[in-house]
């Protein structure tokens, strides 16, 4: 359910797939699809690999993830995951973590499952998780040790300090790897964050109920730190001096590399989370002509952007080093026009505004709407702009 909800909300299963050959531990195929449940459109998601008898320990699966090619930050995540699971059953069967095999969870298409869920994490480039209230089920559910009343013993551990529920539903509405995953990544647990939301997906359970839509909602958006009014920021003392952060910058040189390829390399960039990314015309050996590829990120996305230099240029080799970056504080704020509210960009240093930075796209929506030239439109926004932050 949680990777077909990932796909649903945005992740691109074809590139999904393609990252999780990068595991390299058997064949394997994912079919999504989009079902119907109770009225609601969601995707499920169903992970197929060949038929095996293998029961495997926590670490035959540490070293299939370690020993694989995926990106660092996904292995660390994945493995926390089979950690929290093994952690649990040992503690329910009271016995060393080390002699803890793994059933069902350990079988490869839950592997796939988990890591594939990870993987989408990093692609969607999800920073924080804040999970509900989890609803559980209720009855008994048969398992390799015998009947177990719902939540089973070792979903029950997972679900410590976690607030959870359960009603009339009857079954299992939480596994234990959907349990693992909420646990070892969700940071809150409870009411829903004050958030922008931007995108709302459903990823499809298997069984069915009467009036009751087996499905996991995702939602996706960003959340602001509170700020106080716009007049208090503009006149805190020691507003907006700058802010010191360390971050990595990741070059390489490329003299055999189509402009086309170039390109996708930058849009990959963005979209695997680089902050910056630029090119710059360089000379190599024997004169040649070649492009410097400069990649700026934070250290979480440093293994995923090498990565993706490697896998998608022809280079041989990167350097990596870590640089400190200031930048001023930045902020937005709507300015009401005679074309009606347009957001604008302000930059502070030691309390004064030293930038404004009208919104493009706005300005030139403004001109194609009302016939406009986007010169003029751009100098009576500015205009106003100024008016307004003269008066704060």
């Amino acid at each position: 359910m949680i990777l077909g909800a990932l796909v649903a909300l945005g992740a691109d299963k074809n590139e999904l797939i393609e990252r999780l050959k990068l595991l390299g531990a058997a064949e394997f195929e994912i079919e999504f699809k989009t079902v119907d449940k109770s009225g609601i459109a969601a995707v499920h998601a169903e992970v197929k690999v060949p038929h095996e008898h293998a029961h495997r320990h926590l670490h035959h699966i540490e070293k299939i993830i370690g020993d694989s090619h995926l990106a660092e930050t996904v292995k660390v995540r994945a493995i926390k995951i089979f950690t929290k699971l093994a952690e649990a059953e040992a503690k329910v069967h009271g016995v060393e973590i080390e002699k803890i095999h793994f059933h069902e969870v350990g079988a490869m298409d839950a592997i796939v499952d988990v890591v594939g869920a990870c993987v989408a994490f990093e692609m969607l480039g999800i920073e924080r998780f804040v999970c509900s209230k989890i609803h559980v089920g209720s009855g008994f559910v048969k398992m390799a040790h015998g009947k177990y009343p719902v939540p089973p013993p070792a979903v029950a551990e997972l679900l410590t300090n976690i607030p959870v529920y359960s009603t009339e539903i009857e079954g299992e509405l939480i596994t234990p790897t959907g349990a693992a995953i909420i646990s070892a990544v969700c940071d809150e647990f409870g009411q829903l964050p004050e958030m922008k939301v931007e995108r709302a997906a459903y990823g499809a359970g298997t069984r069915d109920y009467e009036n009751f839509p087996n499905v996991l909602r995702l939602l996706l958006g960003t959340t602001e730190k509170h700020q106080k009014s716009a007049a208090a920021d503009l006149k805190a003392p020691g507003f907006g001096q700058g802010a010191t952060d360390n971050l990595f910058l990741i070059e390489t040189n490329i003299d055999d590399l189509s402009p086309q390829t170039l390109g996708f390399v930058m849009e990959r960039a963005f979209v695997l989370g680089a902050l910056d990314c630029w090119f710059t015309p360089i000379q190599m050996k024997k004169n040649r002509p070649a492009t410097m590829v400069s990649i700026l990120c934070s250290e979480d996305k440093k293994e995923i952007l090498k990565e993706l230099l490697y896998t998608e240029t022809t280079t041989l080799g990167i350097r990596i080093r870590e640089i400190e970056r200031n930048c001023l504080e930045r902020k937005s704020q709507k300015i009401k026009t005679e074309f009606g509210e347009v957001s604008v960009k302000i930059a502070l240093y030691k309390g004064k505004i030293v930038n404004v930075k009208l919104e493009y796209e706005q300005l030139r929506q403004i001109s194609l709407n009302s016939g406009i030239s986007l010169q003029e439109v751009e100098k009576k926004v500015l205009n106003e702009s100024e008016k307004f932050f003269e008066r704060k």
